[in-house]
């Protein structure tokens, strides 16, 4: 399969998630039922259901985007890698942004999107919450009734399973072993939600999204057995 990609139509990307409201008592009394049911399932006997609130961002139906990060190889010899995000407050606006964004690059183009874990987690939350947010759904992203080979999404984690479905392998796990450089300095996935929601630190997402952006793209390339990134070679732009 990947002898077929051409690496200049491969967008990587990467979500940063938090939990739709700042905490458990700012939900309205629906919604604290419902999420009541939804953490019953995983929390212990001595938590309650505000206890474990700070997980509901990894749910697409009880968090929101707060960060999409992008990142494009352009040139060979060496490789060149431009990185671009769209981040904020406001899910809608980034949602947009970013469709508008996936349509142009798209024009002309057969493109693949690529991401860690992407199939279980970053596609369906994305067209999730378009769908909340009553955004078409870029043709992409929109699956259904699709056959197998029509599908153009990448998933490096899926790509290293080989067809061991009981295998995961997290995206920090898989660049140790593979000598890439980590993306999780100084933050972490368990930590965005705070970083977001008591010191709105948006920059700092930002930033650990995007390194997590270029990780799966240096990645994909050794899978391909092709050169990595330099560091001197990337930039971060307006415009993709």
């Amino acid at each position: 399969m990947l002898e077929n990609i051409k690496l200049e139509n491969v967008l990587f990307l990467d979500i940063e998630t938090v939990p739709a409201a700042a905490s458990f008592d700012e939900l309205t009394p629906l919604m604290k039922v419902l999420w009541d049911r939804k953490s019953a399932g995983f929390r212990t006997p001595e938590q309650s259901a505000a206890d474990v609130y700070q997980r509901a961002g990894i749910y697409a139906e009880f968090g929101k985007i707060i960060c999409i990060s992008v990142g494009l190889i352009k040139e060979r010899e060496p490789f060149s890698f431009r990185l671009k995000s769209f981040f904020g407050d406001d899910e809608k606006t980034i949602l947009e942004d970013f469709a508008s964004m996936l349509r142009k690059f798209s024009a002309g183009r057969d493109i693949v999107l690529c991401a860690h874990n992407g199939k279980e987690f970053d596609y369906p939350y994305i067209a999730r919450r378009m769908i909340v947010n009553s955004i078409p759904l870029p043709d992409i992203l929109d699956n259904a009734g699709k056959k197998p080979w029509e599908v153009k999404l990448l998933d490096t984690m899926e790509l290293w399973k080989f067809g061991d479905h009981k295998n995961y392998t997290s995206l920090e796990v898989l660049a140790a072993i593979l000598g890439i450089a980590s993306p999780k300095e100084g933050i972490d996935g368990s930590m965005v939600a705070d970083v977001y929601w008591k010191e709105h630190d948006l920059q700092r997402i930002v930033r650990y999204c995007e390194k997590d952006v270029l990780c799966v793209a240096q990645i994909l390339l050794r899978f391909m057995n092709e050169p990595p990134i330099n560091q001197d070679r990337i930039e971060s732009v307006t415009v993709i």
